[in-house]
């Protein structure tokens, strides 16, 4: 079949030359607080002008451009690593056409704090939670990538991170990024993702479990985001900047100014990052919204966002030639009801149309702060809804078939016919979420609450369900030992 092809575009290129001109302008005129020593130098040395009392760099514009250049360059000659997930984010580490992605992919993740369980109960999340999470990522087909939809809170803070990177690998393979809180972090988790690759190459050839650092909008990097990303990088690690640019609170009201400021942000992690190291698997990040008047939110859904998102991904995969996806599948409301529907299916489906190559994270309530099950199993329909909805039909003298036409002829119907029995699970979304049924063919009006009872019993059928890890019963041993050493090294420095 044939897929939509153009992306909708908000900004022309006159008005993304503008974005880019203007954020190296940001960048060499205001430049950005940078808490690190080590990172300081590195910028220096590239000839970035430093203010060392306050950690303020000046990012000389053809600086910048030199950088974004080589960033364009290398991601034209690069072909590994291809399809990944960097946390939340999907990222293509090779040049692709704009277009509409058909094979887009949706994650799950986002180390959500609370959990809205199956009895209606927002609450912490234990390390059981987190491992049902995962069981049903594991069996949703529309699922391409999760890190850890719900973190336990139950594990000690300090240990959080690996003991979850440890229970990604070992519950499913559809893996993506993870969070990392500090440099100790990180150690135990490549060695985590080592050993579930099979070795230190293999890794770097098809990474796994990466993070990322983020901008302190506006305008700052601090030392422990610095050491993250210096330590991805000099351990070989794909690396970009995020920022999440909070229009009215963080960044300017108007979405332009909005957008430029993160642009320019992520463009200074560019910078440092290439000066870390000049081979490095670098690409930029900006995760842009609206704060809420009301309440000073983040807000992840809500139709002015679309636009702003729209834009980013102009900038991002069609200026900057770095394909990637985006925040998606998100909703503003607390709880599974109509508004949260509306709010996943138009964030899903408006990046894929604008060219974003995927979205993330699935499952989530109350603006990623809380996980339900529930939801992502309707979030799996959905997205099984908007692949099919972007996916179009061909046209041809066979497809059109003016023979059947003639056969049945006027006032006939199709509905018995060969071609019809053998189309129409091609043509159909036959999902038993959306099915067509009549006025009066049940004995109850709660139409509302069907999806909700519907997902509700299919996620307990799937956690039923036996569990078989991916991993093999050493490579299971290793990372269990992985775990405890780090625990042990906790406990000693007295963090647990």
């Amino acid at each position: 079949m044939k897929t939509l092809r153009e992306p909708i575009r908000f900004l022309n290129r006159e008005e993304m030359e503008t974005i880019h001109r203007n954020a190296l302008r940001i960048l060499a005129e205001i430049g950005m607080k940078i808490d690190h020593d080590e990172a300081l130098d590195y910028l220096q040395a590239a000839g970035c002008k430093i203010d060392h009392c306050k950690k303020i760099v000046k990012f000389p514009s053809d600086v910048v451009q030199k950088f974004v250049d080589k960033m364009k360059s290398d991601f034209k000659s690069r072909n590994e690593p291809g399809k990944m997930a960097v946390r939340y984010s999907h990222v293509r580490f090779r040049r692709e056409n704009f277009c509409v992605h058909e094979d887009f992919t949706a994650s799950a993740g986002g180390f959500c704090v609370h959990i809205f369980d199956l009895h209606g109960i927002r609450r912490s999340g234990t390390l059981q939670d987190t491992r049902d999470s995962l069981k049903l990522v594991a069996q949703l087909d529309q699922i391409t990538y999760s890190g850890i939809p719900i973190a336990a809170q139950d594990i000690p803070v300090a240990l959080r991170p690996i003991t979850m990177a440890a229970e990604l690998v070992k519950h499913t393979d559809k893996l993506g990024g993870i969070e990392a809180f500090n440099t100790f972090d990180i150690e135990y988790i490549c060695r985590i993702a080592e050993v579930a690759r099979g070795g230190r190459e293999e890794l770097k050839k098809n990474p796994i479990l990466v993070g990322y650092a983020e901008a302190r909008t506006p305008l700052a990097i601090d030392r422990n985001m610095c050491e993250i990303m210096i330590e991805y990088i000099k351990r070989g690690m794909p690396q970009s900047l995020d920022t999440m640019p909070n229009a009215g609170a963080t960044a300017p009201m108007n979405p332009a100014g909005a957008l430029t400021l993160g642009i320019a942000e992520t463009l200074g992690g560019l910078v440092l990052g290439y000066t870390i190291d000049k081979d490095a698997c670098m690409t930029i990040d900006v995760t842009p919204s609206f704060s809420d008047m009301g309440t000073g939110i983040f807000k992840y859904a809500g139709a002015e966002r679309a636009p702003l998102i729209g834009a980013r991904i102009q900038m991002i995969s069609e200026y900057y030639g770095c394909p990637s996806g985006v925040h998606g599948g998100k909703t503003d409301t607390c709880v599974p009801d109509i508004r949260c529907g509306v709010e996943k299916a138009v964030s899903m489906i408006m990046p894929i149309l604008c060219g974003a190559v995927g979205f993330g994270t699935l499952g989530q309530l109350e603006n990623g702060a809380t996980f339900s099950p529930i939801q992502l199993v309707m979030d799996n329909e959905i997205v099984r809804y908007v692949r099919r909805a972007i996916t179009g039909f061909e046209v041809t003298d066979k497809s059109i078939n003016v023979d059947i036409i003639k056969e049945i002829g006027i006032g006939g119907n199709y509905l018995q016919t060969e071609d019809t029995l053998n189309q129409f699970r091609e043509f159909l979304n036959l999902s038993p979420f959306f099915k067509v049924q009549p006025w009066g063919i049940r004995n109850e009006l709660d139409e509302v609450n069907r999806w909700e009872r519907m997902a509700h019993k299919k996620t307990q059928e799937l956690l039923k369900n036996e569990f078989m890890s991916p991993l093999n019963r050493d490579q299971i041993l290793e990372i269990d030992k992985i775990v405890d050493e780090a625990a042990k090294k906790l406990h000693e420095q007295g963090q647990i």
